[in-house]
């Protein structure tokens, strides 16, 4: 039942995701001769010809089945990988270079969402908590092909009262509820200004102090009134208590595992994958924010073990690495963590078909006639290492190469 239900509440993601949007698209474009991954689950298709025309693939197939057009700029992948464009499914727009972002000299922003994100293969982004005024606007920027960068959808948080995480900085003014009709204010407020879903602390890390954990009640009327918007909800747990929130509340995405805690547990496990909840991992988080190096290695094999159970267990995963949080843009390090719980088809699942199904983009996820011509172009193959998935050669969003390495 709550899968149909999400399939409802998601058709503004939709409509948001399908087609190329406002971006400036190459007309005419063939990638020729790589071997293309039309899915995670398919034969790859060796020596093929990709046409993208208007921002759409026109043609997937083999050099006698294919015609390229005399008009269209030919990238010779000859050696290399073809994927579907990739999803990062928790990243933020929180550095200082994206101060100011109406007014920013576009060159700088697109070299910078080149080192964060495209370089990297992403045409799609969920930023989890931004500040609008510098978020909306490079949205603007980028849509209309100003900057160049992935589609972004963004959320707005809702933390506990009391509730304000030692590693965010003091003076920020956070939205912090205490009731359930703080709560809806708070996510109405935030969805009024035209972002699309919303992100709950279930749980704040307070250092030394314990954990403070979001009451159940506040947590649902949050999620209520998202859905009320047909828009997703993301949570941030700290524990196993906080992992309780957002099964009560039936938020949709966990947006962390729990490394700190021996695991979910098996209750936890049954009702992920009754209500359709999905997993961001972000594993290599960890090595960057604890200096104590066993620490660190206890925490990520934590989180890879409860990356395993929870997939395992049937859950969805989404590929994600609260870039933006951390400052490290380099991807190879999750997609090794990650591939110590998953295949590498499994890994490419979560960076393109899970997402593209998960938030109902149905024409994403694939390289299939018909569908968003965006696409990542890699210099290694996945199957031999699935760090070759950060050897990124061109990213392509809506048709127009938005990356190309030097």
């Amino acid at each position: 039942m709550f899968r149909i239900l999400r399939v409802a509440l998601f058709g503004l993601v939709t409509v948001l995701g399908n087609g190329p949007g406002q971006a400036q698209v190459e007309q005419n474009l063939a990638l020729v001769g790589g071997t293309v991954y039309v899915s995670p689950t398919a034969t790859p298709r060796r020596d093929a010809i990709v046409v993208v025309s208007g921002g759409t693939i026109a043609a997937v197939g083999s050099r006698n089945d294919v015609r390229v057009p005399q008009d269209a700029r030919i990238i010779d992948c000859s050696g290399r990988i073809l994927t579907a464009g990739f999803w990062n499914s928790h990243v933020h727009f929180t550095e200082p270079a994206w101060r100011g972002a109406a007014s920013s000299p576009a060159d700088a922003l697109t070299k910078h969402m080149q080192d964060m994100l495209t370089k990297w293969g992403f045409t799609t982004v969920w930023d989890l908590g931004s500040n609008p005024s510098d978020l909306l606007p490079l949205r603007r920027r980028v849509d209309a092909g100003d900057v160049l960068g992935p589609r972004i959808f963004s959320t707005g948080s809702v933390f506990p009262k009391g509730g304000h995480p030692v590693y965010l900085p003091a003076e920020w003014q956070l939205p912090e509820a205490a009731t359930a009709d703080e709560a809806t204010g708070i996510a109405v407020n935030f969805l009024g200004q035209g972002l699309d879903g919303m992100k709950l602390f279930t749980g704040s890390y307070m250092g030394e102090r314990p954990v403070v954990n979001m009451d159940p009640t506040v947590a649902k009327a949050a999620v209520e009134a998202t859905h009320a918007q047909a828009k997703p909800v993301f949570a941030h747990p700290q524990n196993r208590a906080g992992v309780d929130v957002v099964i009560a509340a039936n938020v949709d995405i966990l947006a962390h595992t729990i490394p700190s805690e021996p695991g979910y547990t098996p209750e936890q496990l049954a009702q992920f994958k009754a209500k359709g909840t999905a997993l961001v991992p972000t594993l290599a988080l960890w090595t960057t924010v604890v200096r104590d190096q066993a620490v660190a290695d206890y925490l990520v094999q934590s989180g890879i073990n409860q990356l395993k159970a929870f997939a395992t267990g049937g859950g969805t995963v989404l590929f994600g690495t609260d870039v933006g949080f951390t400052k490290l843009y380099d991807t190879s390090i999750e997609l090794e963590f990650m591939g110590r719980a998953l295949t590498p088809t499994e890994v490419l699942a979560s960076l393109t078909t899970n997402p593209a199904a998960y938030f109902k983009a149905l024409k994403k996820g694939r390289i299939e006639q018909g569908f968003d011509a965006d696409i990542v172009v890699l210099d290694g193959d996945l199957a031999t290492d699935v760090r070759n998935l950060s050897k990124v050669a061109y990213t392509i969003r809506a048709g127009k190469v938005i990356y190309q390495k030097p």
